[in-house]
């Protein structure tokens, strides 16, 4: 890469007990002409690194002598859940707010997740567009969500494409469990109400690199770069591109015990209300504890593989199809 035009550079987050730094390395390409500046960061959760591969070839492929504007990338976003490859960080750390991703824009002066993204936001709150990189059940359609409502947001979620393009009501426009949830504390919902075009791609499986999802990831990334004239071209294809809303409903467990799934169900199927997914028994009576039925029609978007199941876990879901 051209000298002077990248640069890696190690930030300080916050502080540990210990008086230990927790640090990240954030990337930032210089283009060669003037241009807008996308953020994009991957491992808000720390199992989720198929986000972190996609940035890692994006890197090997972005020349900043092709680059229009400025992109900057941030491949492990909370260092804290990464260590521990976990979805959140460990109570003893932040009791408060376990999840990063659910208290954005941050506060400098909270906990430590706050912190952490408080410090993020000084990046992010300056770009015009943002991609947060994430991944999902070990059977998990990849999709990409963005905000009901906010054109410019679903304009990059067409332009990143993938086999479902995922909108999400938020705010006075959703439902209980979306407040209940604390989904107003996502970095995508804080950004788009704060005006910044914002999208989630959903990569597929956690803690293994998946090729598939991965190379979606680049193509996307690369796609969105385009869409900004940030790159010369327009965005190739990447998916089908189903369009769809995100009810939130799930189809959870009603019992603890062993979930088989019936073989004929694949993640992006189109699905009835009331199809037969699968049933949930008593391992060691085998008794039938529930039929797990689809809650409406649409496409299944993930189904839990993991057959071992607690009461209350997500088995499946499903996502109304749009027109």
């Amino acid at each position: 890469m051209t000298e002077g035009r990248y640069t890696a550079t190690r930030r300080t987050l916050a502080r540990l007990p210990s008086g230990a730094d927790i640090e990240t390395t954030v990337h930032r390409y210089e283009g060669a002409t003037e241009g807008p500046t996308l953020y994009v960061q991957a491992a808000q959760h720390g199992r989720e690194i198929n986000g972190t591969e996609v940035l890692r070839r994006v890197h090997d492929r972005l020349d900043p002598d092709e680059l229009a504007g400025t992109v900057v990338a941030v491949p492990v976003a909370d260092p804290l859940t990464f260590d521990h490859v976990s979805y959140t960080t460990p109570e003893v750390l932040d009791s408060v707010n376990s999840n990063m991703n659910r208290v954005w824009p941050g506060d400098a002066d909270g906990s430590l997740h706050e912190r952490l993204a408080a410090n993020l936001w000084e990046l992010a709150g300056e770009a015009d567009a943002i991609v947060d990189l994430h991944t999902g059940f070990p059977d998990y359609l990849t999709h990409v969500v963005f905000l009901e409502g906010d054109p410019s947001s679903r304009a990059l979620a067409e332009a990143f494409g993938t086999d479902l393009l995922l909108s999400e009501e938020a705010d006075e426009a959703a439902d209980e469990e979306w407040h209940r949830r604390n989904f107003g504390g996502k970095l995508r919902v804080a950004a788009t109400n704060e005006g910044i075009p914002s999208i989630t791609p959903e990569l597929a499986h956690h803690r293994e690199i998946v090729e598939d999802a991965v190379e979606t990831g680049v193509t996307g990334t690369l796609n969105v770069l385009r869409h900004l004239n940030m790159l010369d071209g327009d965005p190739v294809e990447n998916g089908e591109a189903r369009l769809a809303r995100n009810h939130l409903g799930r189809v959870t467990a009603d019992d603890s015990g062993l979930f088989r799934v019936d073989p004929a169900y694949v993640v992006g199927d189109a699905v009835s209300e009331g199809e037969r997914v699968g049933v949930v028994y008593d391992p060691t009576t085998y008794e039938e504890l529930q039929v797990v039925e689809t809650d409406r029609e649409g496409v299944l978007y993930s189904i839990m593989r993991e057959a071992t199941v607690t009461a209350g876990e997500t088995l499946i879901n499903v996502a109304w199809q749009r027109d």
